[in-house]
């Protein structure tokens, strides 16, 4: 008899469909609200994205599933709320989760502590802690969308529980020269899916909040496309060939898929095609070759997604696979797809939400730092410091939009020509969601007079969900959060040439360095961010959120709510 492995895990929904993704563990037909649908197969591996259509706008219907007629969700005796699917509606007031680095490990200490003696704990899971106080409160309450903007899994650095099961696999003799930390092949990719997405709680909360999701370099490697001197030098190594391209295959499967509405996957027709495969692995395997920005194909797959909630527009951007590194024109997201992030932000709604992986405005020296590293790296200094900045770069993870300046530049203009005055119909919020950089905070963006901007413009990001800094890192990034190192970096973008920004921002709440859940509120004209802190578990065994902050993106106020674990 057929048994659920993964899921459900609702995905994308409008006013009148749904998508929800599942993995079972052998062929079978499943059967949500009367719609029926049959496993495709990828590498004897199982899945299923069935579409639900004919919904009614406003509505919260409450959802089982079946394998092959059985009733496999709720699982026997759950003590959880009913999974349900709730529709968009033109009036809703959309509320929209986020966040990014989140690793999959067990919610006990010592790994559920920060830096516990003989162990390297990694703190309180907020959505976990989320998904408990959802299951205490009304669905009214609950999410519209839950937005993972990277490192939903970590290729390179899995849980004491998936090492184990990695080495035993291995048996003590690798193939290849593939580094000891990283997954090997599409088997082991899956298994930190099914470790991070398969505990009660969570499988609970994605079986009733829609999610939409973006990958970062640690959903492959670290340092991930960083720059062209990087792809020459990974391109040596024996295994990586086989390593991206099966990341791209399972991350296809298990996270991008379920981004695309219905109309979006009739068009693309690759589930059609795998739907109607014996197993497509083969078909996966030459999709994410054309795919892999740099195998020197010119296919070009579109990663990059919209999402419309209420009068909200998210606007999510591939800031990893679609660069363009050649030194001198480097690029975070090449031209034509640039064009694409253009157009689907110039949307009819009140509210805009752009999504990127890494962060666009990084405060203190963080932002000149990686403005001097390009061009260094691009030869301002000459050939030997052009060596030295490449080094600089991959060891200091200098990677994020100031390291490609002309796509800041670029996301600037955007920005302020959306947030002008002068528009027929101006935005009430604009936001940068963000995540990476393993610190949370909150700052306006201060245009220049001649720029006079309608609306207010905020870089928001809330890192990590459950993946906090260690001690000396976190001295690190203070320092270079710091009135010195803000100096020090201007005194070497000047340097090399480059022109300081004509925007300003600062922190203006934050910086914390622990796991946090950020969550945007939006009714009518309003828009309000609120970050809560994941704290240790208490004497009972159960994680909190404690209130650290409030920004409200229309005003520009904000509140300090507690003090922030700093």
């Amino acid at each position: 008899m057929a048994e659920l492995i993964l899921g459900p895990m609702l995905r994308h929904v409008t006013a009148t469909s749904a998508t929800i993704w599942l993995e079972t563990d052998e062929s079978c037909i499943i059967e949500i609200l009367g719609h029926r649908t049959r496993t495709f197969s990828v590498a004897g591996h199982h899945y299923a994205l069935v579409v639900i259509d004919g919904l009614t706008a406003g509505t919260s219907t409450e959802y089982d599933v079946r394998l092959d007629g059985m009733a496999r969700w709720p699982v026997a005796n759950s003590t959880f709320p009913p999974s349900r699917i709730r529709t968009m509606h033109a009036d809703m007031t959309p509320r929209i989760m986020f966040g990014s680095c989140r690793t999959a490990s067990p919610h006990e200490a010592p790994w559920s502590l920060e830096f516990a003696l003989d162990t390297e704990g990694r703190g309180v899971d907020a959505v976990y802690a989320y998904a408990l106080r959802m299951m205490q409160s009304d669905e009214c309450e609950w999410p519209d969308l839950a937005v993972f903007i990277g490192d939903q899994i970590y290729a390179d650095d899995s849980s004491p529980k998936t090492k184990e099961r990695i080495e035993a696999k291995r048996d003590g003799a690798p193939t290849s020269t593939l580094p000891a930390e990283l997954v090997d092949g599409f088997e082991e990719y899956c298994w930190l899916y099914e470790e991070s997405w398969s505990p009660p709680v969570e499988r609970w909360f994605f079986s009733v909040v829609p999610t939409a999701m973006i990958f970062d370099d640690h959903d492959m490697i670290d340092d991930w496309n960083i720059s062209e001197a990087w792809v020459h030098d990974i391109q040596r190594e024996d295994w990586w060939k086989r390593h991206v391209l099966e990341g791209l295959m399972t991350y296809w499967l298990y996270q991008h898929l379920g981004n695309l509405g219905p109309n979006e996957i009739r068009d693309e027709g690759i589930l059609e095609a795998l739907t109607a495969a014996t197993d497509g692995e083969g078909l996966l395997h030459d999709w994410a070759s054309s795919t892999e920005e740099f195998t020197g194909r010119k296919g070009r797959y579109r990663f990059s997604f919209v999402r419309d909630i209420g009068n909200v527009r998210l606007v999510v951007v591939d800031a990893r696979n679609s660069r363009t590194l050649t030194p001198g024109s480097r690029r975070i997201i090449d031209e034509r797809e640039w064009q694409w992030v253009v157009e689907s932000c110039h949307a009819d709604v009140d509210h805009l939400l752009i999504g990127s992986s890494l962060p666009v405005f990084t405060p203190g020296g963080i932002h000149d730092l990686q403005v001097w590293s390009e061009g260094m790296t691009d030869g301002a200094w000459g050939k030997l410091p052009a060596r030295f900045g490449e080094w600089m770069r991959r060891k200091a993870d200098l990677e994020d939009w100031p390291a490609f300046v002309r796509s800041f530049d670029d996301l600037v203009d955007l920005l302020a020509e959306l947030a002008s005055a002068d528009r027929a119909a101006p935005l009430r919020s604009i936001a940068v969601l963000s995540g990476d950089i393993h610190f949370t905070y909150a700052s306006e963006i201060h245009f220049p007079i001649e720029d006079t901007t309608g609306t207010r413009v905020f870089q928001l990001v809330n890192s990590p969900i459950r993946n906090a800094l260690r001690p000396h890192e976190r001295m690190l990034m203070r320092f270079f959060m710091s009135r010195v190192a803000h100096g020090l970096g201007r005194v070497l973008r000047r340097a090399v040439g480059r022109k300081r920004t004509r925007v300003r921002w600062e922190i203006d709440q934050g910086p914390v360095f622990a796991n946090c859940i950020g969550v945007l509120d939006y009714d009518g004209d309003a828009a309000a961010l609120l970050v809560e802190q994941a704290t240790p578990y208490d004497a009972a065994g159960d994680p909190a959120l404690d209130p650290t902050f409030t920004v409200d993106l229309v005003t520009g106020s904000g509140v300090q709510l507690s003090h922030p674990q700093t």
